[in-house]
């Protein structure tokens, strides 16, 4: 086989695939649907700059701006021409973890101070929530999320795919939320294409609004041409931005789609065809609306009504709650030698039973859905900084609800459930040349 005029050797692309618009374009060449995307949050210190405990993170910085500023005045001292931060600061794995952008500010000096302001809720893995220490001082790359979500709580929805290079098969996750670069990627990093875009006005600039301070000035993440793409394809239809918006998450989630470009989804950003006929693009704009709702929503949906092995736990006499829902560990049941996932172990007080196995067929990052939430809602200690993180803390200080982990889990069962239900009803894939 010889390569493509791609350079792939194996697992080529489909070559239909350019004809099709790009969700973002970084070179401006060509017009793409989203003006702007941005890979998620990196930190490059995770253990330090993330917490489930919001008191927890706030020490940790503490101690941690309070050690890199000790660095930058033995650094000044000690210091001669041509000399290097990296040969001169003290590598203390309790204490920081290094990168690069954090030794570029200790050799021009800049000091930090802690802002509790600046202490957040993101999304740090799929259906896992954590705090983070959005502070430019202390972030390793920002990317472009102040233009996405500027201020904590403000209004907006980003779809959020992997980079090109991922290694595992394709998904899409939509938040209204900044997230971590590894929500919807194991490598390569995620990328956030946005509803709504934010520009930050400090200040009026003269006449009747002089005295005036303005805050975020909003508009479209999707580009006017990106929209009248669109559009030419259906005249006499209205389609505004947001029906396009979730058309794309829609699209996205279309197992034809997934599978016909498999090969340019593992090598480069999402390109959106255009389907055929005017019904198909509003059913998938209906679904892809429904989807993300379930997926923002996914902490309030209903529960999954699971069967507890121990009995009802509503009728329970519960004297110690955050003992009782305390969870450490997660582990399946045991049928044999097997993994019985219809059984769920959570703590020594409650073991769930009969979920349904389908639940596990909505699969995110290369991973269900549940299992995901399995794996985070634990306890682990960081090897490097002894740093605790334990996922009980954000249930009892952020949600003051004990339970909020397992009900999570149920919750979870039902987004899956309704979500392959929403995708296994999309229309064939029948797209324009």
């Amino acid at each position: 086989m010889a390569p493509d005029d791609q350079n792939d050797w194996i697992n080529q692309r489909d070559v239909s695939f350019d004809a099709h618009i790009s969700m973002g374009e970084k070179n401006g060449a060509v017009s793409p649907l989203f003006e702007v995307y941005s890979r998620g949050i990196e930190t490059g210190r995770d253990a330090w700059c993330t917490n489930f405990s919001e008191i927890d993170l706030s020490r940790n910085i503490q101690k941690t701006v309070d050690f890199y500023n000790e660095q930058v005045a033995h650094f000044e001292r000690i210091r001669t021409d041509g000399s290097s931060a990296k040969d001169l600061v003290r590598y203390t794995p309790e204490a920081i973890s290094w990168t690069s952008s954090l030794f570029a500010s200790l050799e021009r000096g800049t000091q930090l101070a802690f802002e509790s302001s600046d202490i957040r809720t993101g999304l740090y893995r799929p259906f896992e929530k954590r705090h983070v220490y959005l502070n430019k001082g202390l972030i390793h790359r920002m990317g472009k999320n102040f233009s996405i979500f500027p201020i904590s709580g403000i209004e907006n929805k980003i779809i959020s795919v992997p980079n090109s290079g991922n290694i595992t098969p394709f998904s899409a996750l939509m938040a209204n939320t900044f997230l971590d670069l590894f929500v919807t990627a194991a490598k390569g990093g995620t990328q956030c294409f946005p509803l709504h875009l934010y520009d930050h006005q400090d200040e009026g600039t003269g006449g009747l609004f002089a005295d005036q301070t303005f805050g975020p000035q909003r508009r479209d993440g999707i580009t006017d041409a990106g929209l009248k793409h669109f559009q030419d394809a259906y005249p006499g239809e209205t389609i505004t931005k947001e029906d396009l918006f979730y058309y794309v998450y829609g699209l996205l989630h279309s197992e034809d789609y997934r599978a016909k470009y498999a090969d340019n989804l593992s090598k480069e950003l999402p390109r959106i065809p255009r389907v055929k006929t005017a019904a198909d693009f509003w059913a998938f704009s209906r679904a892809g609306r429904e989807l993300g709702d379930l997926h923002v929503n996914y902490e309030t949906v209903e529960p999954y009504p699971v069967t507890i092995k121990q009995g009802d736990l509503r009728l329970a006499d519960i004297k110690n709650p955050e003992a009782f829902y305390r969870v450490t560990k997660w582990a399946f049941g045991k049928a044999g030698k097997e993994k019985d996932k219809t059984i769920v172990i959570y703590n020594a007080n409650i073991t769930m039973q009969d979920i349904p196995l389908e639940a596990y067929d909505y699969v995110v990052n290369g991973k269900p859905a549940l299992e995901w939430v399995m794996e985070r809602q634990v306890v682990k200690t960081d090897k490097d900084s002894g740093i605790e993180n334990d996922a009980n803390r954000y249930a009892i200080e952020t949600m003051n609800n004990p339970a909020y982990p397992l009900e999570l889990f149920q919750r979870v069962i039902t987004v899956s459930l309704r979500t392959m239900e929403i995708v296994r009803g999309l229309p064939k894939l029948d797209v324009m040349a």
